[in-house]
C-alpha cells in the first residue's frame, strides 16, 4: 500500500493556470465557474478560498467589489467558544459553554504538529533529529506517526544506502550527536544504524514543561483501492488497520478501535482522519456520519494530498462546511474540528516540492504542556489551525464570534466569517464524470451550505448572531504568501474552529 510520500507528486496535485497575484499588497480573487454561474457548487476549492472572494486589488488596499455589500459586523460580548458534550448526540443551550481563548494566568498557547513521518516508516530522517528540528523552531510539542508502527522495538536498523538521503542524514546525525549515541554495524559491507526509540528519543530530547514528544502511529488502512488513514496521538498499543466493507465503515472501525484503547487504559488519546482528498478517497458523506470521530485534517502540507480538489472533488474545506452543516443540523452529531498539519516526510534540501515540515500546525490553549491537558482542550475545541497567521484571542457566545490576529508589519489581512444559515437548501445531486457516470466524490450540495456571511479587512473583527446561523466559523488570510506552500500560490491562512449557531440551540428546544 503506497503512502502519500510514496505517490509521484505530480500525480495528483494539478497545477492550476488561473491564478491571481497580489498587486500592492491587496489579497487577490478568483471564483469557481459553477460558483459565478449560481450553480450548485459540491467545492469552493481551498485554493480560492486562499484566494479572498469579492476583492479586488486598489491603490495597495482590499477594496469590495459593487456587486457584494460589505456586512458590518458588531462587537461580539460575553465570549468563548461554544462547544459540545464529547458524549453529546444533540446540541443544547446546557452543553454549550462560553470561553475565551487568549493566554491568561492559568492557560498558554502551545504550537504543535499532529502528523509526522520518520525512518521508522517512509520518512528519511531520525526520530530524534526529527524532533530537533521543531525544537529549533520554537514548535512545543510533536507527534510521531509512522505508518502502522510503534518506534518501540530495540531491533530495528537502517540500511543508509537504501534512502537516496542516506549518507546525508547519518552525517548531520554524527555532527548533532557525536559520541556515544550512534549505534552502527557492517552488514555485508552496507553500512546499518539502529533506529531509536521513541522512549530513548524522548529522554534525550524531550524537555518536560518546555518540549513535549507524543508517541502515536498513522493507521493506514484502505478499502479497495482507496486509501483511508488515521493519525493516533499518546497511544500506549500499536492500533493494526481494522478494515471494512466501505470507506465509512473502515473509518469508524478504526476510530472505535482508538476509543476501545482510551477505555481500556484510561489514558487520554485522540484520533483524526488524514488527507481525505488523498486518491480522492474520502468523501464529506463518508466522514459526516463517523461517531466519536472528532478530527479531521482541513489542511495538510503534502504537496499531494489535493487540499483544493479538483473539477470532480469538493475541496478539504468545503467537505468541513458540508460536514458540520450535516451533523449540526440534520444529523444530531457533535462539530468535527479542522487541522492542519505538515505530514512531514522529507527533511533535506529545504524548500523543495516534496512533503517538507513547517507547513501547517495547530494552536492549542491549555494548562499544562502534556497529553492530560491538551487533548481535552482539543476536544473542546481551544485551538486553532495555521499555515502561517497567528491570533492572539477567539470569543464567541450565544452572542457572536470575534477573532484578534497578532498583526505583523507591512501584512493586511482579511477575516471571513462562514456558516450555514437555517432553511438552506438541503438538495444534493451526485457528480457526473465526462462520460457521464457517476463518479465517487463528495455530492454537490447548494452554496447555501459554508457561504461567507461577513467579510472584514484588517487584524480584528467581530460577528453578531442573526438567529439564523447553524454554525459560524472563521477564515484569516494574510497578505503574505506562504514560504514553503502546499500547492504554489498558497497564502497564510488560519481556521478558527466552529461556534454553534443560535438556530441549532432553537432546533433542539
Amino acid at each position: 500500500m503506497n503512502s502519500c510520500a510514496d505517490t509521484p507528486i505530480g500525480s495528483d496535485h494539478r497545477s492550476r493556470d488561473c491564478r491571481d497575484e497580489f498587486s500592492g499588497g491587496a489579497l487577490p480573487t478568483r471564483r469557481s465557474a459553477a460558483h459565478t454561474q449560481g450553480l450548485l457548487a459540491s467545492s469552493t476549492s481551498s485554493r480560492e478560498s486562499r484566494h479572498l472572494p469579492g476583492a479586488q486589488a486598489h491603490s495597495g488596499k482590499f477594496v469590495m467589489k459593487k456587486s457584494r455589500r460589505v456586512l458590518c459586523c458588531f462587537c461580539v460580548l460575553a465570549a468563548g467558544v461554544l462547544l459540545l458534550n464529547s458524549g453529546s448526540k444533540d446540541v443544547t443551550v446546557s452543553n454549550v459553554k462560553a470561553d475565551v481563548l487568549s493566554e491568561d494566568g492559568n492557560r498558554q498557547w502551545f504550537k504543535g504538529n499532529l502528523h509526522t513521518h520518520s525512518l521508522w516508516s517512509d520518512g528519511d530522517d531520525y526520530l530524534e533529529m526529527i524532533a530537533l528540528w521543531y525544537r529549533d523552531r520554537d514548535y512545543d510539542f510533536l507527534c510521531f506517526t509512522d505508518h502502522n508502527v510503534l518506534a518501540q522495538s530495540k531491533n530495528r536498523w537502517v540500511d543508509i544506502a537504501k534512502k537516496p538521503t542516506g549518507k546525508d542524514a547519518l552525517r548531520k546525525l554524527k555532527e548533532r550527536f557525536p559520541e556515544g549515541w550512534i549505534d552502527e554495524r557492517l552488514v555485508d559491507g552496507r553500512t546499518e544504524v539502529r533506529l531509536k526509540t521513541f522512549s530513548e528519543v524522548n529522554a534525550k530530547v524531550g524537555q518536560p514543561g518546555k518540549f513535549l514528544l507524543i508517541q502515536g502511529e498513522e493507521v493506514t488502512d484502505r478499502f479497495g483501492k482507496y486509501p483511508v488513514h488515521l493519525c493516533a496521538a499518546n497511544v500506549k498499543d500499536l492500533i493494526p488497520p481494522m478494515g471494512g466493507e466501505s470507506v465509512s465503515e473502515t473509518i469508524q472501525k478504526n476510530v472505535d478501535a482508538l476509543i476501545s484503547q482510551r477505555e481500556r487504559t484510561g489514558q487520554a488519546m485522540m484520533i483524526h482522519l488524514n488527507h481525505p482528498n488523498f486518491g480522492y478517497a474520502v468523501t464529506a458523506e463518508d466522514l459526516m456520519r463517523i461517531r466519536g470521530e472528532k478530527f479531521y485534517e482541513v489542511y495538510n502540507g503534502h504537496p499531494g494530498v489535493n487540499n483544493s480538489g479538483n473539477e470532480e472533488h469538493a475541496s478539504t474545506e468545503r467537505m468541513w462546511d458540508i460536514i458540520l452543516t450535516k451533523r449540526l443540523a440534520e444529523l444530531e452529531l457533535p462539530v468535527m474540528y479542522g487541522l492542519a498539519t505538515d505530514d512531514g516526510h522529507n527533511y533535506h534540501a529545504i524548500p523543495s516540492r516534496k512533503s517538507e515540515p513547517g507547513r501547517g500546525w495547530v494552536m492549542v490553549l491549555a494548562e499544562a504542556l502534556d497529553p492530560e491537558s491538551m487533548i481535552p482542550a482539543m476536544e473542546r475545541g481551544d485551538f486553532y489551525s495555521t499555515s502561517g497567521v497567528t491570533l492572539t484571542k477567539v470569543e464567541s457566545s450565544s452572542k457572536g464570534l470575534s477573532v484578534e490576529v497578532k498583526a505583523e508589519a507591512g501584512v493586511d489581512y482579511r477575516i471571513e466569517f462562514i456558516g450555514t444559515e437555517s432553511g438552506y437548501d438541503k438538495a444534493s445531486e451526485p457528480v457526473l464524470g465526462k462520460n457521464g457516470k457517476e463518479v465517487r466524490a463528495t455530492r454537490r450540495y447548494s452554496t447555501d451550505i459554508g457561504k461567507v456571511l461577513a467579510t472584514h479587512d484588517g487584524p480584528s473583527a467581530s460577528y453578531s448572531f442573526t438567529g439564523k446561523e447553524i454554525y459560524v466559523r472563521a477564515r484569516i488570510t494574510s497578505s503574505r504568501k506562504h514560504s514553503n506552500p502546499s500547492e504554489i500560490d498558497d497564502f497564510e491562512q488560519a481556521w478558527v474552529q466552529p461556534a454553534i449557531g443560535p438556530a441549532t440551540v432553537q432546533a433542539v428546544n
